[in-house]
């Protein structure tokens, strides 16, 4: 069922390393097919041609695969629990449950009508073991059900690392891992050396590359959970961007 985008998805997938069956490039076709209707009626994405879905939404979603994989080895099973924070139009958190099924998906988002959009979207596609979190970060941290609850939480957000760090952290379980996928982010990492370190965690590695056809930076930053999240943080709803650790 090759078309223009499963063509360029195809490709650029394969030079990170990530092999997709025919279901999965249905699913996402379908997936893109969805996000174009609804995104005539609300605002979604900007960017909704093939080449960008495929390339900049897609295989940008599923450069974490391999990370996640590893932490299945790891812990001695598949279904992981992945929280995404901020998951907007559903990423990474929708492409990484179609490749890595046995997924144990939470979406987070603050806005009820993008979840709606994805709770559609989970249904059409046929998922098990997946919800949805209508929250902010700074609450759903908080909130028993959701603090360290989670072996990995994930981020594709436009916001510093320190920030990053504080909304994500402290969902994630100790010896859990926080995956934040970033742009360039060398002056980042240094801003929040002190933000990771008081919040429990530690920087396992950095790695860097470029986007599959593109010239676009992108870094993966992966934080390890060594120790409980102080239960002061996350501070209250708009302080991690105002005010960061630092």
């Amino acid at each position: 069922m090759a078309n223009l985008m499963t063509t360029i998805l195809t490709d650029a997938t394969k030079e990170i390393g990530v092999d997709l069956s025919e279901k999965n490039l249905e699913d996402l076709s379908t997936f893109a097919q969805m996000l174009r209707e609804k995104n005539k009626v609300m605002n979604l994405t900007n960017i909704v041609d093939d080449e960008g879905i495929a390339i900049r939404h897609f295989a940008d979603s599923l450069t974490v695969v391999s990370y996640i994989n590893e932490e299945q080895k790891k812990k001695g099973k598949d279904n992981l629990s992945l929280i995404d924070v901020g998951t907007g139009a559903g990423f990474p958190g929708i492409p990484l449950k179609v490749v890595i099924p046995s997924l144990n998906l939470t979406l987070m988002d603050s806005l009820q009508k993008r979840l709606n959009f994805l709770e559609e979207v989970s249904g059409e596609l046929g998922f098990s073991n997946y919800g949805t979190l209508h929250a902010r970060a700074e609450d759903a941290g908080k909130d028993k059900k959701h603090r360290e609850m989670y072996d990995i939480a994930t981020a594709r957000a436009v916001a510093s690392l320190p920030v990053l760090c504080e909304y994500c952290l402290p969902f994630v379980k100790v010896g859990g891992v926080f995956l934040a996928m970033k742009g360039h982010s060398e002056e980042e990492v240094a801003a929040s050396n002190k933000a990771i370190a008081v919040l429990g965690g530690k920087i396992e590695k950095i790695d860097e590359f470029v986007l599959p056809g593109t010239d676009m930076n992108r870094s993966i930053v992966v934080v390890r959970k060594t120790k409980h999240t102080p239960p002061q943080y996350p501070r209250q709803a708009g302080k991690p961007s105002k005010n960061p650790i630092a």
